[in-house]
């Protein structure tokens, strides 16, 4: 299993640096970051850096959206990186939340968001793409390499990611939903002819190390509510008896309303619908033991990867111990179970 740190770009941007600096040096392959550019700092100026201050770990969103930028231009900002950092980039991509409704937009269709990933894969993999009835390429960039994830929770979102996405990213870290999501993404791949193995599976969620469960399930709270939001867009959808899981659907039936500048916050005011069974169902909370119990768990179903949200108190700590104590031991059991 491997392993990223995903942060939120709120000034300075130092400090994310500095985290991102110390997530490669406790282990973690990947940095992730939010994308939602009026909430907080714009990430792709930011990725800059860390990739020139650190040594291996890949950078990217989790995640973008097709709506904010125009598709050549995100291709772009991964083409020059890879350029300057070699191949240290990776995109994750949804709909659009945060960065869209937050000026009153909406998420993009599912059409649109496979036209994205197309344009933006083919241009930031150094390969000619048609686009609005032009065919272009950057002539500048040369073995450029870019793998994108897709973030999906409702049933067509999932067959989409099965049929085109190098790797499903889930936020968050339910054992029985991540089960049935990732078997629903690895049929839609077989259904189209592809190899499911080589699908990256990552399970995205709040990490926090300690032993006050109380402050724990506050701290993070706040990702109920915003895996919330897309739950809603599916109970809109396909009604309350889809094939989604009703571990996902039932508890958003107390939600009123959100404020998006309280997203992705602990301590945010519109989560007390969430209770402590979503926060330490949804969320990895506890001491190391507890956290690696739960990891193995998810390695056994197919998560190939583990991205630890650290909005919270406790970002350095739970840092500290998943480099010392929580990565060795997963890497241990891929290890004995090989």
């Amino acid at each position: 299993m491997e392993f990223g740190a995903v942060l939120q770009t709120n000034p300075p941007a130092s400090r994310t640096v500095h985290l991102a600096k110390l997530a490669e040096q406790h282990g973690f392959e990947y940095v992730w970051t939010f994308d939602s550019h009026l909430l907080w700092q714009e990430p792709y100026v930011i990725y800059s850096q860390i990739l020139n201050e650190t040594h291996r770990v890949k950078v990217g969103p989790m995640v973008t959206n097709p709506a904010t930028r125009d598709w050549t231009v995100t291709a772009s900002l991964y083409a020059t990186l890879n350029e300057m950092y070699g191949n240290r980039t990776i995109m994750g991509i949804g709909r659009g939340d945060s960065a869209v409704r937050v000026t009153n937009g909406a998420p993009t269709t599912l059409k649109a968001l496979r036209e994205s990933i197309h344009v933006i894969r083919e241009l930031a993999n150094s390969r000619p793409v048609e686009y609005n009835g032009a065919e272009l390429r950057f002539p500048w960039s040369v073995g450029s390499e870019l793998d994108v994830w897709v973030a999906a929770y409702g049933p067509l979102a999932l067959k989409l990611t099965g049929e085109v996405g190098d790797g499903f990213i889930l936020q968050l870290a339910d054992l029985d939903i991540a089960e049935w999501m990732i078997k629903t993404v690895r049929a839609a791949a077989e259904n189209v002819g592809r190899d499911p193995d080589e699908i990256a599976f990552c399970v995205a969620a709040p990490m926090y190390i300690g032993d006050d469960w109380q402050h724990m399930r506050d701290q993070c709270r706040w990702f109920g509510g915003m895996v919330g939001n897309h739950v809603a867009d599916i109970v809109s959808k396909y009604g309350s008896d889809s094939s989604v899981p009703t571990a996902l659907t039932d508890y958003i039936k107390d939600r009123e309303g959100y404020d998006y500048n309280e997203h992705g916050r602990a301590g945010n005011s519109h989560t007390a619908f969430v209770p402590d069974e979503i926060v330490d169902r949804f969320c990895l909370l506890g001491t190391a033991d507890d956290h690696i119990e739960k990891l193995k768990k998810l390695k056994d179903i197919g998560v190939t990867q583990f991205a630890g949200y650290l909005q919270h108190d406790n970002k350095e700590e739970t840092l500290r111990v998943y480099g010392e104590t929580v990565i060795p031991a997963l890497k241990e059991h891929i290890t004995a179970k090989a």
